[in-house]
């Protein structure tokens, strides 16, 4: 275990290079943070850190730079999470103010998320076990087409259209009338069921033929989970990688095109007991992402799970400020799901 003075080491040398880029020498530390020690003393502090693998010497006669061991030690021993200024606050409740329905949601959440860490942002599309359905709506495109909108509790808006020839406005308001008696109310496996034994009960008006169309269409809207949908914003912030493109920033990008991985990774990072977790370089369960951290965290309610979000991005990065920005945005889009 190591002392309080190799821990304030640790922490400025992590500070110092995510502030700069580069190396951290033992003079640049006692100047920029007061260690009130000698530079011999913070030398030999670093020569412990070095041989117990919480930094390394990136090249002969240069400063020191954390490891991902150092980067976990730093991590574990942050006190608390610091909290978002009044200011931060209100700019994620202005950007998410007005949003029309799930997709503008998760669209406004993942841009905001990217926007406010500047790094990878990933967010799962939510999924509610007590969703319910709203309503269902039939729209003539043509004399041969029809647009079916369903619409549940949690604001998601889901839309097919279907080969419907010779249908008439008053057949299709009688559909419509039946379906929404049907299935209204009732969460998606619930209306499920109810449709399999509606399409018995239907009059004759309503020809057998549309009738199957649109029911087994509206079936296959029921049984799509949303939550193995994932969003993606802030690619252009890997740019920041600059000359490792092939060993850090092309792994990252093909990772990133696989939703698969992605939902693997958040489901990973929502089992940890913490509201925040923190994945850092080798710790990721993935090859392609072990030169980079993820920060994720879930967002929901107590009773609901919703799903999860977080960022990924290179290991020198602003912990503490990024953790904070991960939690509050998770606990806003919560509550504001939450509140309909």
């Amino acid at each position: 275990m190591l002392d309080e003075r190799k821990m304030d080491v640790l922490k400025a040398i992590v500070t110092d290079y995510v502030s700069s880029k580069e190396p951290v020498g033992s003079k640049a530390l006692v100047e920029r943070h007061q260690l009130k020690v000698s530079p011999a003393t913070v030398r030999n502090d670093m020569a412990v850190l070095e041989e117990e693998g919480y930094i390394t010497q990136p090249h002969t006669s240069a400063g020191r730079i954390p490891t991902d061991k150092g980067y976990r030690l730093f991590v574990d021993r942050l006190a608390t999470v610091k909290p978002l200024s009044a200011a931060e606050k209100r700019a994620i409740q202005t950007f998410m103010a007005g949003a029309l329905d799930l997709d503008d949601i998760v669209t406004r959440t993942v841009r905001l998320l990217a926007q406010v860490t500047q790094q990878v942002a990933i967010v799962q599309y939510p999924i509610s076990s007590t969703a319910q359905v709203r309503h269902i709506e039939l729209v003539s495109l043509t004399s041969d087409r029809v647009l079916v909108i369903l619409i549940n509790s949690t604001g998601r808006v889901d839309q097919r259209s279907v080969e419907l020839p010779m249908h008439s406005e008053q057949s299709l308001a009688e559909l419509r009338t039946r379906l929404n008696q049907a299935v209204v109310g009732l969460t998606p496996a619930q209306g499920a069921d109810k449709l399999s034994s509606l399409l018995g009960e239907l009059p004759d008006t309503i020809a057998r033929t549309s009738v199957n169309t649109v029911v087994a269409t509206v079936l296959e809207m029921l049984a799509d989970d949303p939550s193995t949908r994932v969003a993606v914003a802030g690619v252009p912030h890997l740019s920041r990688f600059g000359d490792q493109f092939e060993t850090a920033v092309k792994p990252v990008l093909e990772a990133l095109e696989e939703q698969v991985v992605l939902l693997h990774l958040l489901g990973e990072a929502a089992s940890s007991p913490s509201d925040v977790t923190v994945r850092i370089g080798q710790e990721n369960p993935f090859e392609r992402l072990q030169s980079t951290s993820l920060v994720a965290s879930t967002y929901g309610s107590l009773d609901d799970s919703w799903a999860t979000l977080g960022i990924v991005g290179p290991t020198r990065m602003d912990y503490p400020s990024t953790m904070a920005s991960v939690r509050a945005v998770a606990r806003y889009v919560g509550r504001f799901l939450a509140e309909g």
